[in-house]
């Protein structure tokens, strides 16, 4: 398994039941991203399907935005878009159960290289499901592909181009200085899990569209990298971005600059840190063009101080 699916791994069993609230700031300086509003159209299409269940990574909130929201009948755990309470999960973690989904009976199963393990999408074949794999999304130019792949799959492939053209991000001048240094940091306290973001890590691409520069890809090759003293010193960033459960599983802030080096670093002397809830981040869908916003925001109040 490739360093980017294990983290994709990672990242969708960590997500768990989270309280979603308004941006604000949290304990000990740091700025909380805990949800943002997905891009949605309508559509007049018909699609070829009528009971679907979604588990690749983010699919069931494409087909949400698409309009098409009553042709779900199971979803995966990391599409969490407050919209989608009413469909219900039907993975074990990122775990498919066939006889689960089998027993819903639906005419589409949408999966990606992340949905496993392999004998399972065996078995929903098997049974005479269609089960379509659709691409991941790790960057921000990946997302028009995904959302065709997906509305291609429903029968609807004119709805996935409003959608397209509707997440069409424009280029907005940032309030801050251009330069700011941002370093993504994967951490799992509990696991004695600490990575820093590199080049192809997924957040380097947001942290690109939002007019900072992301230090790890800079410097770094490989997606996720062993955090160490050295590094995080060499790296100096103005500001830290983690997921929540990330940043809860250290301790919150405080446990945050204990780690090595985060202490001697711009962001960690001025407790610069922003969090965004663990789905949400990397999720590149719908709602990617709205937390760019609030990413931007974020910055722009983080770096005041």
């Amino acid at each position: 398994m490739s360093v980017r699916q294990r983290f994709s791994a990672l990242a969708v069993t960590a997500i768990t039941l989270i309280a979603l609230s308004g941006c604000g700031t949290q304990v000990q300086s740091a700025i909380n991203i805990p949800s943002a509003e997905a891009v949605t159209v309508t559509t007049s299409e018909s699609p070829q399907v009528s009971r679907v269940i979604a588990l690749a990574n983010g699919s069931a909130e494409v087909i949400s935005a698409l309009g098409l929201k009553s042709l779900l009948v199971g979803r995966d755990i990391a599409s969490t878009d407050a919209d989608l309470s009413s469909v219900p999960i039907v993975t074990s973690g990122h775990q498919v159960i066939p006889e689960k989904i089998i027993a819903l009976n639906p005419d589409l199963v949408i999966i990606d290289k992340s949905s496993g393990p392999q004998n399972a999408i065996t078995s929903l074949r098997s049974a005479g499901i269609n089960v379509v794999e659709t691409p991941e999304a790790w960057t921000l130019g990946d997302i028009p592909r995904k959302v065709s792949a997906i509305a291609h799959a429903l029968g609807t492939p004119l709805a996935g181009a409003q959608l397209n053209s509707a997440m069409a991000m424009k280029s907005t001048v940032p309030t801050y200085p251009q330069r700011t240094r941002i370093a993504f940091l994967y951490l799992r306290g509990g696991s004695a899990i600490y990575l820093i973001g590199g080049r192809g890590s997924g957040a380097d691409s947001l942290i690109s569209a939002i007019g900072a520069v992301d230090v790890g890809a800079a410097q770094l090759k490989n997606p996720f990298n062993a955090l160490t003293s050295e590094e995080m010193i060499s790296l100096n960033p103005d500001v830290i971005l983690v997921m929540t459960k990330g940043l809860a599983s250290t301790g919150g802030v405080s446990g945050l600059i204990a780690l090595p080096g985060v202490a001697q670093t711009q962001a960690g002397k001025k407790k610069r840190v922003i969090a965004v809830d663990d789905s949400l981040l990397l999720s590149f869908g719908p709602r990617t063009p709205k937390l760019l916003t609030k990413l931007q925001a974020a910055v722009v109040k983080v770096t005041k101080s």
